[in-house]
């Protein structure tokens, strides 16, 4: 048995926020495998790097032999989950939530062991509580406690409507846990209220409740807002090899960092090693490298990483794309053209025209046609102008 102090560190390691880690470490303590539990609405065929923050801290405590309890909300997905949304969100159809379900499994599974994943459904219990029992269920919170939520509040406030069904999303989903009987829920920090209902409605069914820990969420690939398909700053689960490779590679060397402790499996003194290292001369892109080879061996093979490895020098090593180079953050989206100027990288949008027709404009290594093309925001990117002139540009909105 893993003492339980070790056990602490681990779970601890990149958590926000643990409550209430005095009765955890209890649960610990008993030294019985504790039912852990996260749950993902099947909202989008594909999962993101951003989703995994999750799925790594269930890794940890299947590792720690604990029982872990992936739950796919294919009924909260027909209700459509409010949290951080300043309006109501349109449900999914059955057809789309079982088509994105199968998906969610096959995907998950490269990370987590299937042998020791339950892998469960809230349309199980949901579907078979009749109207009655959905109404006594509403009675147990009031509308004052659901507008503690930020997100509700400040709709309410600002006369945005609310749809009744949207309060039973945070019941649904605190109900799931007195039905799986889960001793500890994971999620993200805007989840928080959620998690709390879990505990809550434990308690007025008269079961043990759980405690709830809550993961940050992770930057996208411009390093301010959150990973996001609809924002384009993503590195997706079934991203191409090398396509991933590059995607970690053009990550700033700050937010390296918050990959590693997020994201990766590596022991945190060997990550303190690596940030020493970096510290006394180690070339950051190294260590980014490392950092790339283990995702992609994760999520395809250790051959596709060496195989990425190897064609990233090949096109952009070999081109002499320098480590250190300019960086600027410009905001909203502009035409190819005159983000080449406005970085120095031309004298004039003229001057962007004539050398992107000559083929001697690059992003991220990779010739470009059209200068007037628009340049998306929520987007960061190597750009080259000839043979030696080069700048990291953040496009924010």
């Amino acid at each position: 048995m893993i003492p339980v102090n070790d056990q602490l560190a681990l779970i601890k390691r990149g958590a926000e926020e643990i409550l209430v880690e005095k009765e955890l470490i209890e649960k610990l303590q008993s030294g019985r495998p504790l039912r852990v539990k996260a749950g993902f609405d099947p909202t989008a065929a594909d999962l993101h790097l951003g989703h995994t923050v999750l799925i790594n801290k269930l890794k940890q405590f299947q590792d720690l032999g604990h029982e872990v309890l992936f739950l796919i909300g294919d009924f909260t997905a027909m209700i459509g989950d409010p949290t951080g949304k300043s309006q109501t969100r349109p449900p999914l159809t059955r057809e789309e939530i079982e088509k994105n379900a199968e998906t969610y499994k096959e995907q998950v599974f490269k990370i987590l062991d299937p042998a020791k994943t339950t892998v469960m459904f809230n349309s199980e219990w949901m579907s078979k509580m009749s109207a009655a029992e959905m109404i006594q269920l509403a009675s147990t919170v009031t509308v004052a406690r659901m507008l503690e939520r930020n997100d509700f509040n400040d709709r309410y406030k600002s006369n945005t409507p609310i749809a009744i069904h949207e309060f039973l999303y945070p019941l649904v989903q605190g109900y799931d846990s007195v039905a799986m009987e889960a001793d500890i829920e994971l999620g993200g920090t805007d989840q928080k209220f959620n998690l709390l209902m879990g505990r809550t409605l434990q308690g007025h069914y008269s079961k043990p409740q759980q405690c709830t820990l809550t993961m940050p969420i992770l930057e996208g690939l411009d390093g301010v807002q959150k990973m996001s398909k609809s924002l384009g700053n993503y590195i997706g689960i079934k991203d191409a090899p090398n396509d991933m490779f590059g995607k970690i590679m053009s990550i700033s060397d700050v937010l390296m960092w918050r990959y590693y402790e997020l994201l990766s499996f590596e022991p945190m003194d060997v990550i303190n090693g690596y940030k020493l290292a970096v510290e006394q001369g180690e070339n950051p892109r190294n260590i980014k490298v490392k950092l790339a080879l283990e995702l992609i061996t994760r999520f395809h093979s250790n051959e596709d990483a060496q195989s990425a490895l190897h064609d990233f020098e090949t096109r952009f090593s070999k081109n002499a794309i320098p480590d250190d180079m300019p960086e600027f953050t410009f905001k909203g989206e502009m035409s190819l053209a005159a983000l080449l100027k406005e970085a120095g990288l031309v004298d004039s949008t003229s001057e962007a025209h004539r050398m992107t027709q000559q083929g001697a404009v690059k992003i991220n290594g990779e010739k470009v046609q059209d200068s007037r093309q628009m340049m998306p925001s929520n987007t960061t990117s190597v750009y080259q102008a000839g043979k030696r002139k080069f700048a990291r540009v953040t496009l924010e909105d």
